[in-house]
């Protein structure tokens, strides 16, 4: 490679870099205001968006005077934490709704997803390719246009203001079946043949060897669904009636703007187990992530 080819290379990987950098600051710049202004005193976060929101209302005679938004608090408080977890009992029990609504629908759906993947790729049956077309056709569906046909059966089934109208759809839901197929698509075909010449069967085959190599898209799959429905507001709202049944997602969505200190610390305590779940499974999530090309 030339001299001049290199430079170039060189600059354009700098170039990459930064560009990347500055979309990180941006993806987390949210996130590092939650953090610093749940360290805050309810005061001073007062006075600091008081002043931001005069700056923004002010008329056109004053409008070239500036606030400094801090983002540094004067000093550490735990105030906010205190009041979220000590002084109201509401937060951790709405945490715990949250709780008991997702983790069945993740692992649920997760389990389903991957044995209705394995009889997808692996088997073969009369109509197949047909089914397959129609959990696409109802993957590609926006999930509010099942609302309804979801309400009616719940209200059929006597399960409404119950987290069995959620947990239920959430469990069969589409879009892990196709995510898991494709994985299982890149299987050899010479590994699975191998396997039923010793006298494997299926259900050897799918726990022993398919399982084992779909992992990454298990962990890929895992860490979707669970960002996906911790952060779900409108089911809840249709299919709960009981505000004590809410999940924390729509608690969040209701704290009243003079509890800014409060929503901030809420907030990042809501996000925390998102945060630790995909520090858990990062490898196996990018690798996931990665790994999963579509195959015909």
């Amino acid at each position: 490679m030339r001299l001049g080819e290199k430079k170039a290379a060189l600059l354009q990987k700098w170039l990459m870099t930064f560009v990347l950098l500055v979309f990180a600051l941006v993806m987390l710049f949210p996130i590092g205001i939650t953090f610093t202004n749940s360290l805050m005193t309810e005061r001073e976060i007062g006075i600091n968006y008081d002043l931001l929101g005069k700056m923004l209302s002010a008329d056109s005679g004053r409008q070239h005077e500036f606030v400094n938004l801090k983002l540094i608090p004067d000093w550490i408080s735990l105030e906010q934490f205190d009041k979220v977890l000590i002084q109201s009992p509401k937060f951790l029990f709405l945490f715990w709704n949250s709780v008991l609504m997702v983790v069945p629908i993740v692992f649920g759906q997760t389990a389903v997803a991957a044995l209705a993947a394995y009889a997808f790729a692996m088997l073969r049956f009369p109509g197949r390719d047909s089914l397959f077309l129609i959990y696409i056709m109802a993957m590609l569906m926006p999930f509010q246009v099942t609302l309804v046909p979801n309400y009616i059966m719940a209200d059929k089934l006597g399960i409404l203001n119950n987290v069995a109208a959620i947990i239920l759809p959430g469990v069969f839901a589409t879009y892990g079946v196709f995510l898991l197929r494709q994985f299982m698509l890149h299987i050899p075909a010479p590994l699975l043949e191998a396997a039923r010449l010793d006298g494997a069967g299926a259900g050897t085959i799918f726990l022993t060897i398919v399982l084992p190599l779909v992992k990454p898209g298990l962990a890929a799959l895992t860490v979707l669904l669970f960002v996906d429905y911790w952060n779900m507001v409108e089911q809840p709202l249709i299919f709960l009636e009981d505000p004590l049944w809410h999940p924390l997602s729509v608690y969040l969505a209701s704290i009243q703007e003079g509890a800014r200190g409060v929503g901030f610390a809420a907030s990042l305590l809501y996000m925390s187990p998102v945060v630790l779940l995909f520090l858990y499974a990062e490898s196996y999530f990018i690798r996931g992530i990665q790994s999963s090309g579509i195959k015909g």
